[in-house]
C-alpha cells in the first residue's frame, strides 16, 4: 500500500510541475505576442518612413532634372530649347 501511496505522490508532483511549467510557458507566449504586435507596429511606420523618404527622393531627381544638374545639363538644356520652339511656333499660330 505504501507503493501506491508513493506512486500517486509522484503522479501529484509531476503533475503540479508540468501545471507550472504550463503557467510559465503562457506568460512566455503573452509576452511574445506582446513584443510581435510591437515589431508588427514598428515594421508598418518603417515601411512608411521609406516610402515617404522614396517619394522625396524621387522629387529631389525630378528637381535636379529641372534645375540642370551637372549630370543632367545638357539633358536639361535640350528640354528648355524644346519648349521654347514650342512655345515660337504657338506664338506665331495664334499671330496669323
Amino acid at each position: 500500500m505504501s507503493e501506491l501511496v508513493e506512486i500517486v505522490d509522484s503522479l501529484e508532483n509531476k503533475v503540479s510541475k508540468l501545471l507550472h511549467k504550463m503557467e510559465l510557458l503562457k506568460q512566455a507566449n503573452t509576452r511574445l505576442y506582446e513584443e510581435l504586435l510591437s515589431l508588427k507596429k514598428e515594421q508598418a511606420a518603417t515601411s512608411n518612413l521609406v516610402l515617404e523618404w522614396e517619394e522625396k527622393y524621387n522629387a529631389l531627381k525630378l528637381a535636379n532634372s529641372m534645375l540642370g544638374s551637372n549630370k543632367n545639363k545638357t539633358e536639361a538644356k535640350l528640354k528648355i530649347n524644346t519648349l521654347i520652339r514650342e512655345l515660337d511656333h504657338c506664338i506665331a499660330q495664334l499671330a496669323e
